[in-house]
This record gives structure tokens, C-alpha cells and sequence, in this order.
């Protein structure tokens, strides 16, 4: 790894479109070791902070399959745990809803997108152990999207014209932003970002 594993996690952060590593493709995770855990301990904390319902290897520039979620809505529990969720796959979509839906890559950018009403969903916990989950509604739509991150795909890509028109100048200035992040060196050129991810796959997220 090209750095040691407490520094990359030290500073990972919620990357913003376009940054390259939220087009990835995630690779599967076949091992869950001491870097794991960390990064997903350091998922929950950046997520928690942004107050998330959810968010992908992706979103951190951590190109794995492993995405965490809080979705317990249960007002009897003051302290709703978060949970991680590693190689999950989507096994049934059932029905189809409309509703707004943004995400912290894209912030303060919101559009209704069509979606699965229900889902059923296949994945790996901290433990290594396969667990299969039901969801509906708003849980369902949170696990659609941060499958589709592990995909490369954004929410954007599912606007119809009209939606897509109007997110427009939204999208442009964070393009902007983007730019003017790395010319003030913020944030490292396209070409050493793609660089670093490639590292990371090949070493392998476990």
C-alpha cells in the first residue's frame, strides 16, 4: 500500500464528484483484516458526521466493496448502531417508487429518482458471515444507492432529461470547485489519483 494504513485512513475524507475514484468499479473484498475494520470504523465516523443514512468505499477513494448504513429508525432506540455491510449483491427488486434522493459525493443536490420499493440483499458482515436483509422504502432506496456506488454508478446517471437539465449548473460547479481544488494543490492531479487507486486494488483491500 502506498501509504502506511493509519495515515490513509488518518486522512480519508468524503471525496466529491468528479473525483475519479467515485467512477470505480469496487473490487470485492476477499479477506476482512485489521485494515478493514479500521476503514470501516472511519466509514461510520465520516458518515456520522455528514449525517448520512449511507456511504461506499467509493465515496472515501477506498475502492473495496463495503458500504455502511444507518437506517435504524426505531425511535425506541436513542443510539441507532451503524452497520457494515462488505460484498452485498441485490438478490430481488420488487415494485417501483419515485422520491428525492441526494447523496453526500453530490451535496446539496437533490432529484427525484425511480427505484426499486422493495429489495433483497445479499452480503458479508465484520464477522465473515453472510447475512440476507428485506428492505422497503427508504432503506431499500439506501441500499440501491450505495450498491450503485460499488458500481461506478451515481444517482445522476438515472435523471431523466428534465432532472438532468436542471442539476446541470449544480454539476458544473462542482466540477469547478474540483478543478480549482487541484490547481491550489489541494487535492493531487487526475493522473496521481488514478495512480493511487490502482495501488489500492492491487494490494488488495484485506
Amino acid at each position: 500500500m502506498p501509504l502506511g494504513v493509519d495515515t490513509m485512513i488518518d486522512q480519508m475524507k468524503i471525496v466529491r464528484y468528479p473525483h475519479p475514484a467515485l467512477r470505480r468499479v469496487a473490487k470485492p473484498l476477499t479477506a476482512i483484516d485489521k485494515t478493514v475494520h479500521l476503514v470501516a470504523g472511519k466509514m461510520i465516523e465520516l458518515m456520522n458526521e455528514a449525517k448520512g443514512l449511507g456511504l461506499a468505499g467509493n465515496q472515501v477513494a477506498w475502492p473495496f466493496q463495503m458500504i455502511v448504513l444507518n437506517l435504524n429508525t426505531d425511535p425506541q432506540q436513542e443510539k441507532p448502531e451503524p452497520t457494515v455491510f462488505i460484498n452485498p449483491v441485490i438478490l430481488e427488486k420488487k415494485g417501483a417508487i419515485e422520491e428525492e434522493e441526494g447523496c453526500l459525493s453530490l451535496p446539496d443536490l437533490y432529484q427525484r429518482v425511480r427505484r426499486a420499493k422493495q429489495v433483497r440483499v445479499q452480503a458479508y458482515n465484520l464477522k465473515g458471515e453472510a447475512v440476507e436483509i428485506s428492505a422497503a422504502d427508504l432503506p431499500a432506496r439506501a441500499w440501491q444507492h450505495e450498491i450503485d456506488h460499488l458500481q461506478g454508478i451515481l444517482f445522476i446517471d438515472k435523471l431523466g432529461p428534465i432532472a438532468k437539465l436542471s442539476s446541470r449548473n449544480k454539476l458544473r460547479e462542482f466540477e469547478a470547485q474540483f478543478t480549482k481544488a487541484q490547481e491550489r494543490g489541494e487535492i493531487p492531479p487526475t493522473a496521481e489519483i488514478e495512480k493511487e487507486l490502482d495501488a489500492l486494488m492491487a494490494e488488495g483491500g484485506g
